[in-house]
């Protein structure tokens, strides 16, 4: 019962800092000095951005949510767990490793060494993302519902990664990169709050079946 209750408190907990990470990231993007869907997400965080405060405690936020989503799910599912645990680890990397203005990165752009830690980190924890939901699709201790989410997400999220990873590659920093990652981010973050939603109630309606039946054991027993 402790063990049901701390993952429904996990999973609550999980959705909670996912909301207030991505309406802080959205708040420095939107409001921030960066160009707009032209240029990266993390430009909102760049030193002198008047947002880069904002958009660092939204990163920060939804690092905590992939370990709380992590410790909320099923024991039996194995793999998930490790990869948002892995996700966290590198978005906290991310977002406490500044890139410089423009956030360039290669083949196009000559990056510093800060550049390429942000991108690489903002690029693994996106990927952990991504196969956490290929982990839960094919565990069926996960149950139905939540494979179905996996399902739906990884179905959306494989091709926009392979996308964005083409139109990094061949176009470079602009419009379609742009907008390619932002649909992507709000996928994974759909996802994450698809599945941690479900997880918190469902643990508390499994609360009650049990009591019932420990109460009319007890009454037997009378």
């Amino acid at each position: 019962m402790a063990d049901r209750t701390s993952r429904r408190v996990a999973a609550g907990s999980a959705a909670a800092c996912l909301v207030a990470g991505v309406v802080a990231v959205t708040v420095a993007v939107v409001a921030g000095p960066g160009p707009g869907p032209t240029g990266y997400v993390s430009e909102a965080g760049v030193t002198d951005s008047g947002y880069a405060g904002t958009y660092r405690l939204g990163i920060f936020a939804l690092a905590a949510a992939l370990l709380l989503l992590a410790a909320a799910l099923p024991p039996a599912v194995r793999a998930a767990p490790g990869l948002l645990g892995t996700g966290a680890v590198a978005t906290v990397l991310s977002g406490a490793v500044t890139c410089s203005t423009g956030c360039p990165l290669p083949p196009f752009e000559a990056a510093t060494v800060a550049d390429l830690v942000h991108g690489g980190a903002s690029i693994a924890a996106t990927a952990a993302v991504v196969f956490a939901m290929l982990a839960v699709l094919f565990s069926p201790a996960a149950g139905t519902a939540l494979r179905r989410v996996a399902a739906l997400g990884a179905a959306l999220a494989l091709p926009l990664s392979g996308a964005v990873g083409l139109a990094m590659l061949l176009v470079g920093r602009g419009a379609l990169v742009g907008v390619l990652e932002r649909v992507l981010l709000a996928v994974a973050a759909a996802w994450g709050l698809a599945t941690a939603l479900p997880l918190a109630v469902r643990s508390f309606t499994h609360r009650g079946p049990s009591v019932r039946a420990g109460d009319r054991s007890n009454v037997g027993r009378r």
